[in-house]
């Protein structure tokens, strides 16, 4: 009998790597129908969906994640089996190991199995996070397809090709009702708009231009937020050890300038869900709950009904003013509007 887990043992040390790495080949025994998806940060992110099969765990890994929108086919690659142990393995795989990086668990539960054959697997994934018919299927070596078949769920939107900025009209003061409004520093600054799916980062200028490759320092935020998929409108600046703000430039390459920093303020898409026509306040509430927040990249305060408060704090470190939004004001992509506006320092 073939022993499925050779190709596995061959690439792994026991002693120098924390995965389970059985002796000998897989014992022969009823199959549960169990899956697995892990997030594996190793050189590049991605997700290893694991199907029990004949004593073993078939393996694909998936570099953007199983999709979620019915109809779109993502790479998968298909990798050697793995033993059935790895259902339940999460941790640091060492680096310079075979896949070496960070293991955690995505998602676990069962399967309904429609069709195996070499070249294609139908499946219906019973899990915590992940839900649908999803069909594999090969396309040369070991190169292969998955794509979700059934409808996505409920209220299910896909996420926006383009979202263009609202821009706020030129005030020369503070709103009187000022209750109504929420207030934000203003940043000098170039604004992006970040569209984050699979970990991957697409960052658009505000005159719809692909920045993403002047900026690859900002990947590693897409990369902190996985598995979320969000587009959010922000900006990018460079803040000195003074408090001094100014545009960050495009660069070449991956060297991270010490102080750049991507300043997010709103939140357009989320999960799905489109978010313009919900209310600012709401938009807010939904943004800080996602609590991002990492070496160059944050989620600045926003002041409610205060903004006395927020254009005192833009004058004491040199902003140039102050962004005033109506608390129920939805977004109006690619509009310049009078429920957003712009007070300049004085």
């Amino acid at each position: 009998m073939t022993d499925r887990l050779r190709e596995y043992r061959r690439r792994r040390d026991a002693a120098r790597t924390p995965e389970p790495v059985p002796q000998g080949p897989p014992s022969a025994g009823p199959d549960a129908a169990r899956f697995v998806i892990q997030q594996h940060h190793a050189r590049s992110l991605h997700w290893d969906l694991r199907l029990e099969h004949d004593g073993v765990l078939a393996s694909w890994a998936v570099p953007r994640g199983l999709p979620r929108d019915p109809g779109r086919n993502h790479l998968a690659v298909h990798t050697e089996d793995h033993p059935m142990e790895y259902l339940d393995f999460a941790g640091e795989i060492p680096a310079g190991e075979y896949g070496g990086g960070r293991m955690l668990i995505h998602d676990r539960g069962t399967y309904h199995c429609e069709k195996w054959r070499d070249d294609e697997v139908i499946v219906t994934l019973a899990g915590d996070r992940t839900a649908g018919r999803y069909v594999l299927f090969a396309t040369g070596g070991r190169d292969w397809m998955i794509r979700r078949t059934d409808p996505a769920p409920p209220g299910w939107t896909t996420m926006p090709d383009l979202v263009r900025p609202m821009h706020a009209t030129p005030a020369a003061g503070l709103p009187r009702d000022s209750a109504a409004w929420g207030y934000e520093l203003r940043w000098d600054g170039v604004r992006a708009m970040a569209y984050v799916s699979g970990g991957r980062l697409r960052l658009l200028s505000e005159t719809d231009e692909d920045i993403t490759g002047g900026y690859q320092w900002l990947r590693a935020m897409a990369e902190a937020l996985a598995p979320t998929e969000a587009v959010l409108d922000g900006v990018l600046v460079r803040i000195d050890g003074a408090g001094r703000v100014r545009p960050v430039r495009p660069s070449t390459g991956s060297r991270v300038p010490a102080d750049a920093q991507y300043l997010i303020v709103d939140l357009l898409w989320l999960e799905g869900v489109s978010s313009v026509d919900v209310p600012y306040a709401q938009r807010r509430e939904l943004l800080d709950g996602l609590a991002l927040a990492g070496a160059h990249w944050q989620t600045p305060p926003w002041f409610p009904g205060a903004g006395d408060e927020a254009l005192r704090a833009g004058q004491e470190q040199g902003l140039p003013g102050v962004v005033a939004k109506r608390l129920d004001s939805v977004y109006e992509p690619g509009r310049r509007s009078r429920r957003w506006l712009g007070i300049d320092a004085v």
